[in-house]
């Protein structure tokens, strides 16, 4: 399930979500309508309005008599809003990249200039989940290891790696995607100088960790074919 089938359902359902409909953004009437239908189906939810696992459930065992895409993927609202950002690129793009980077009320500056991966991932988790706790200066990417809850990798896990040396300071950090034998796939900023995908070798990973504020599905790992050259330098 996807932001546009769930606005989609709603919809469906009655809830107006505005002269935009179901437009794919997670913005403020979707996130009201949510927390409207929430309280009607007598959801217990500690965020009203976070698109949890319990709520998608929900919505689709409301909506299963009602014409709507039939998409049953579970949507991981910070992900959603990393994949509408892949491309953006430091330079070329920078002047969005910076917008979007301080759109949820802060950044570590000039991306053209500073290491960005943890502005990425802090832009990505702020905006898609608004009541989760971020770590003490998220911009250095080691301190997401007191992020969240610790896991295995699993598809949206916060994944954080070693730069340089296992016993040094640098690190980077960004989303799994999936695995091969040797390698993760993952999605961040600041690699290539941009948002994209890539490959980063699994001896690399420091730690695994998921949002306190949305239910940890039961995926695991995705094992995924392909491999490619891994990544030795994010900055």
């Amino acid at each position: 399930m996807d932001i546009r089938d769930i606005q989609r359902r709603l919809i469906a359902l009655g809830y107006d979500l505005g002269p935009a409909g179901a437009d794919g953004v997670l913005g403020r009437r979707t996130t009201a309508a949510v927390a409207q239908f929430q309280a009607a189906a007598g959801l217990v939810v500690k965020w009203p309005g976070t698109i949890s696992a319990v709520t998608q459930a929900a919505l689709i065992a409301r909506t299963r008599d009602v014409a709507v895409a039939p998409d049953a993927r579970l949507v991981l609202p910070w992900m959603a809003e990393a994949s509408r950002r892949m491309g953006l690129h430091e330079r070329e793009d920078n002047a969005t990249l910076k917008a979007w980077l301080r759109s949820d009320g802060r950044t570590v500056g000039d991306p053209a200039r500073l290491p960005w991966c943890g502005d990425f991932v802090e832009t990505c988790i702020a905006l898609g989940l608004p009541h989760e706790p971020l770590p003490a200066n998220p911009y250095l990417a080691r301190n997401w290891l007191t992020f969240g809850l610790s896991v295995s990798p699993t598809p949206g896990a916060v994944m954080v790696f070693w730069r340089g040396s296992r016993a040094g300071t640098d690190g980077h950090v960004a989303f799994y995607l999936g695995e091969n034998a040797s390698q993760y796939r993952i999605r961040g900023g600041n690699q290539a100088d941009e948002v994209s995908d890539t490959w980063i070798a699994k001896d690399r990973l420091l730690g695994a960790r998921w949002p306190t504020t949305f239910d940890l599905p039961s995926i695991g790992a995705n094992v995924i074919s392909g491999s490619g050259a891994s990544s030795t330098n994010e900055a």
